[in-house]
């Protein structure tokens, strides 16, 4: 397997949990900028690969391998996935292939759509039963989630795929890590700018994140309309989301016991996203460098809405975690193959 991007902080990710992968070796790594450098200079954590040269990021460093993750800046994979060959397994862990609306695409990111190819995120609920998983297998070409849209998607997509929350009037804030924003050196990331603060960034319906979670919460609903408010806020600490998502209730015969109820069928079975015991609520630290989801929701009677919270690590199950996940259902081998569950606490 090659990475593209190797020297950024989600290649690192994908190295660390594909060198405890049974089935899957390390290739060709690459980077833009940083090639010609050793990959210990920039993931000293990575012992095993320390001594190994980053490539220049071209379709040539890539070829002879039977699976490609490009872990790229938005805009730099499609170029790069068209020179790959059609049998090869091509993960995009950037945005140039999630969206399905090329319009929207165009609206929020100011280039030409690249086209959509299958979506990465297994557990997301679609209306009338199944899940995205079912996309999957077989497949050659993958677009990694946004790990925003990851924690607001695994959030409420149950309450609208049962019809037990509207869709008309969807508020999120979420709580995010400074390492979602990439290793680019700019003043509000400095230590000295976010330790001891906390953030709003992208307000006011301009996050490029929106359309994608508006895409998945409207496969989720079966094509309603989805108004969305998000807000996302930076903290200070390295990894992690926490998501706090609120809906209306449908009706009067919605009740909490009905709101729960739609959780727990829709993630009994999935190894990954664990809907807490009533009254537990998710935390960011009890998730770091695991592929899973901690997931609550309750109702708030009084607000007439159901709040549900999703706690994920931004660089494992939002970003690295899903490429592998996706990889393994693709390629036909057990979807937790080489994926950890338990996550590093305090």
């Amino acid at each position: 397997m090659a990475i593209a991007g190797a020297s950024g902080y989600a290649g690192g990710e994908l190295l660390r949990l594909l060198l405890a992968h049974p089935e899957l070796g390390v290739g060709t790594v690459t980077a833009h900028s940083k090639a010609g450098e050793t990959l210990g200079a920039h993931h000293p954590q990575l012992i095993e690969l320390a001594d190994r040269t980053l490539e220049p990021t071209t379709a040539e460093a890539l070829a002879g391998h039977d699976v490609v993750i490009l872990a790229l800046p938005h805009g730099a994979s499609a170029q790069l996935a068209a020179q790959l060959p059609d049998d090869v397994l091509v993960l995009d862990c950037g945005a140039d292939h999630r969206l399905t609306d090329a319009a929207a695409w165009r609206r929020f990111y100011g280039t030409e759509h690249a086209g959509s190819w299958p979506y990465g995120l297994p557990e997301l609920v679609l209306h009338g039963g199944g899940k995205q998983r079912d996309a999957l297998p077989g497949a050659t070409r993958v677009a990694v989630p946004g790990c925003n849209v990851t924690a607001v998607t695994l959030a409420l997509a149950p309450g609208l795929a049962t019809g037990v929350v509207a869709p008309d009037d969807v508020v999120a804030v979420l709580a995010c890590g400074t390492s979602g924003a990439g290793k680019s050196l700019t003043p509000h990331l400095l230590a000295s700018e976010i330790m001891g603060a906390a953030s709003p960034y992208a307000v006011g319906g301009v996050h490029r994140h929106i359309p994608e979670i508006q895409q998945n919460l409207r496969l989720a609903s079966g094509g309603a309309d989805v108004t969305l408010s998000f807000t996302p806020t930076l903290v200070p600490m390295s990894r992690g989301i926490l998501a706090t998502v609120t809906a209306k209730l449908t009706g009067d015969g919605v009740d909490g016991g009905s709101v729960r109820s739609a959780w727990e069928q829709a993630y009994a079975d999935e190894p990954f996203v664990h809907l807490l015991p009533e009254g537990r609520w998710p935390t960011t630290a009890a998730v770091l460098g695991a592929n899973t989801a901690h997931v609550q929701v309750t109702v708030d009677e009084a607000a007439g809405r159901v709040v549900a919270v999703a706690a994920i690590d931004n660089l494992t199950k939002g970003t690295a975690g899903a490429a592998v996940q996706s990889a393994n259902l693709a390629l036909g081998l057990p979807e937790t193959l080489g994926l950890p569950v338990t996550g590093v606490a305090p």
